[in-house]
């Protein structure tokens, strides 16, 4: 099978790509498939994707030279390069960067996979919380038998919590 694009040389490398709910199959050689690489790479990038997503929060300009005291990146530095400089930014931009997690992630909690060593302690810190809140609720619904079950099974795992 002959490239698509110059029909010269054997096609090692196939590409799909889903237009509009169309399929579309290229079969390219390896030069012209360099070349398609580095149109794709013009075309979209993650600091234009991330630029992108800043833009459509409508940011002004004074929120844009916001400073990380840590690392010195601005808040236009980072739409630029699509990175923040360090972990503090994290705190520094939070307010911004919450939207545009939100809008990439739907959602801006880590629900993602837990090293190992970690494991059992978060998945018990989140059990915890979560009947606690269910004890709440059980209290303003004033469901006082579900409450004490409740209230039992938190001090049953806040003791394994201490072992």
């Amino acid at each position: 099978m002959f490239c698509d694009v110059c029909h010269k040389n054997s096609a090692t490398v196939h590409l799909t790509e889903v237009i509009n709910d169309k399929v579309m199959e290229m079969h390219l050689c390896q030069a012209c498939a360099k070349l398609k690489a580095e149109d794709l790479k013009k075309q979209l990038s993650i600091a234009d994707l991330v630029g992108g997503l800043v833009d459509i929060q409508g940011i002004a300009s004074k929120e844009l030279s916001v400073k990380c005291p840590f690392c010195g990146l601005t808040y236009s530095g980072f739409k630029k390069k699509g990175r923040l400089g360090c972990g503090q930014c994290y705190s520094t931009f939070k307010d911004k960067l919450l939207p545009i997690l939100r809008k990439i992630h739907s959602s801006s909690h880590h629900t993602g996979k837990i090293p190992s060593s970690l494991g059992r302690k978060a998945s018990g810190n989140a059990k915890l919380k979560e009947l606690q809140k269910k004890l709440e609720q059980a209290i303003k619904l004033e469901e006082y038998e579900e409450a004490a079950r409740l209230r039992d099974k938190i001090k049953e795992l806040e003791k394994k919590k201490d072992v």
